[in-house]
């Protein structure tokens, strides 16, 4: 596995499993199987109501805790300092851990700054290893990142070959935030990665599938990656993509498939605001 060190030394996998849209029933099972597959990076949230999953799939496999790097987010029902502290002791207990090795504000609404309080307390007492935000696009991370303490130290974004995310790279290295691809082979909004042509034409070179071909792509700009199956093969498939190297022409030809530089959701939408807010806050 390689890894991507983040701006305070802690060393993250570059590759992880998601667990969007995981129904808690189903979710222990699904890390169980990608912890067997080799993954050590396991991404969940407060607001994908699984952690308790999470938790007990790590605890039953036997994996050392100091092996594993578990990321968590505060929803929004949870911002600010008071709630999101609180929620933060819910997430370990879920978690069944003493320490979160990611934790993130899932979106940029609610009391975002009481709620960092609460993260950087939590980092400063070795609840949390590391902590950023996620979904920030460039307006938001730079007026949130100019006036925090400690900077955030992962964006959380939509990124995979259709949605590149390059406009916002040089922000994020000017606070040395690294960025980490939820959606790293489509979904929400976008579709035909796994079936892409040119993406397959280029894997063919390798032995690679176009997904696998996704994956390095991600990997290889240093943005962290965590794709979701809930089937064994699909994880051991998306898992096998340490061992080539896409070469600096394949980097470019997948570097004009760009279509939605920022992703299919506005995140700065008042609309698209007024629903998060109304119905999760």
């Amino acid at each position: 596995m390689e890894y991507i060190k983040l701006s305070n030394g802690v060393e993250m996998p570059a590759l992880g499993y998601g667990v969007f849209q995981v129904g808690p029933d189903e979710c222990e099972r699904c890390v169980a199987d990608a912890l067997s597959v080799g993954y050590r990076l396991i991404d969940t949230a407060q607001a994908y109501q699984n952690e308790e999953g999470v938790g007990n799939a790590w605890r039953k496999s036997g994996i050392p805790r100091e092996e594993l790097f578990l990321t968590t987010k505060v929803w929004i029902s949870n911002s600010g300092e008071v709630k999101a502290a609180q929620s933060i002791d819910e997430s370990l207990h879920k978690l069944q851990t003493e320490y979160i090795d990611l934790l993130l504000i899932h979106q940029a609404y609610g009391d975002v700054f009481g709620t960092w309080r609460a993260m950087e307390r939590a980092y400063r007492d070795g609840k949390v290893r590391a902590i950023g935000v996620s979904n920030f696009q460039a307006g938001r991370f730079f007026d949130f990142a100019h006036y925090v303490e400690v900077k955030p130290m992962v964006n959380q974004l939509q990124c995979n070959t259709l949605i590149q995310q390059t406009g916002i790279e040089p922000l994020l290295a000017e606070f040395g935030t690294r960025m980490m691809a939820w959606g790293p082979l489509g979904g929400q909004g976008v579709d035909g990665i796994v079936k892409s042509e040119e993406l397959a034409a280029i894997g063919a070179q390798y032995g690679k599938s176009a997904a696998q071909v996704a994956l390095r792509w991600l990997t290889q700009r240093g943005i962290v990656a965590i794709p979701k199956s809930s089937h064994k093969e699909r994880m051991a498939q998306n898992f096998d993509v340490m061992d080539f190297t896409l070469s600096d022409d394949d980097m470019a030809q997948i570097a004009k498939l760009n279509q939605h530089d920022t992703g299919t959701i506005n995140f700065g939408d008042p609309q698209f605001v007024k629903y998060l807010i109304e119905n999760y806050g």
